[in-house]
């Protein structure tokens, strides 16, 4: 299957691009600069524009739409207290010029990529405003709906531990989802057709801001003043109340622990330790007494010792 994606350079699409691959299909990408990858069709453009849109997508059998994921989560909350996730997003307009050019193209499925929580206060009610263009396009479509990645709180948190005190807000719950995962389950709808619905995901635990933080503290190896504060604003408040959370299942199966203290891989020093070199008798059958090769022989037993 052909697959449009946008959004193939950011968090979840460095994830979705491999996984797609590995699942068979062909990868065509929008992109505003140049790409080095060589196993995907790049097409110069600009979703925000809606420059080079209309030919990323015509001929293909698939869009699956990220960008918006990317560009702004609620990691934000955590950056910058009071900004709401969908600020600095591509907005109803780039989602608008995606769906008429899917309906010109006669695309198949579109899936859109969206956040739990939409539509709830502020910004996220953009969201919301992009999801409507997409149920009501005329094309078969999927909403995923994901709570927020490992890999974007991981980055914003890097981003504050330049300053000595890294405030938190105790009474907001998080409840993040690896992008590996989030690329399997939207690889999986894509492949299982549209839905024609809106399906949420997330990760596997809820924790709160202090045990968000104090688990990246540990694994970072860094000691930080982390005074309370209460975020103000909208958004704030919904997630406060468990708007930005989810009890759809399946979810996700790796913990915000697990993502920050992956298992070691073995090592090429390992790897050569632990391989039979080309002069090991094991790969010197004729140094085996009890072991012989015969050209082609197949119905030759070899005998067994006295």
């Amino acid at each position: 299957m052909l697959i449009m994606l946008t959004g193939a350079t950011g968090t979840l699409g460095r994830a979705a691009v491999p996984a797609l691959l590995r699942a068979g299909h062909e990868i065509r990408a929008l992109s505003r600069e140049d790409q080095a990858r060589r196993d995907v069709t790049w097409v110069r453009g600009d979703l925000a524009t809606g420059y080079g849109v209309r030919e990323a997508v015509a001929g293909c059998d698939a869009v699956a739409h990220l960008a918006a994921l990317d560009r702004a989560t609620a990691g934000d909350l955590l950056s910058r207290p009071g900004t709401a996730p969908g600020a600095l997003t591509v907005d109803a307009t780039g989602t608008r010029a995606l769906v008429a050019a899917a309906r010109e193209a006669g695309v198949a499925h579109l899936l859109h990529v969206s956040a739990v929580g939409a539509g709830r206060a502020g910004p996220l009610r953009r969201r919301s405003e992009a999801e409507r263009l997409v149920r009501e396009s005329g094309v078969a479509f999927t909403v995923l709906r994901t709570t927020h990645l490992h890999q974007r709180l991981d980055r914003v948190l890097r981003g504050l531990a330049g300053s000595p005190v890294l405030p938190v807000d105790r009474t907001l719950p998080w409840q993040p989802v690896d992008t590996s995962e989030v690329a399997g389950r939207l690889t999986g709808l894509l492949a299982g057709g549209p839905r024609r619905t809106v399906i949420e995901y997330g990760g596997p635990q809820v924790l709160a801001t202090p045990e968000l933080v104090a688990t990246w503290l540990t694994a970072r190896r860094l000691r930080r003043l982390c005074p309370p504060l209460r975020y103000p604003g909208k958004v704030a408040a919904a997630q406060r109340a468990g708007a930005l959370t989810t009890d759809a299942t399946p979810t996700g199966r790796i913990t915000w622990h697990d993502y920050l203290n992956p298992p070691p891989m073995p090592s090429e020093d390992f790897a050569e330790e632990h391989t039979a070199s080309p002069t090991s008798p094991a790969n010197q059958p004729e140094r085996d007494p009890d072991r012989h090769v015969y050209g082609g022989d197949e119905g030759y037993q070899r005998p067994t010792r006295g």
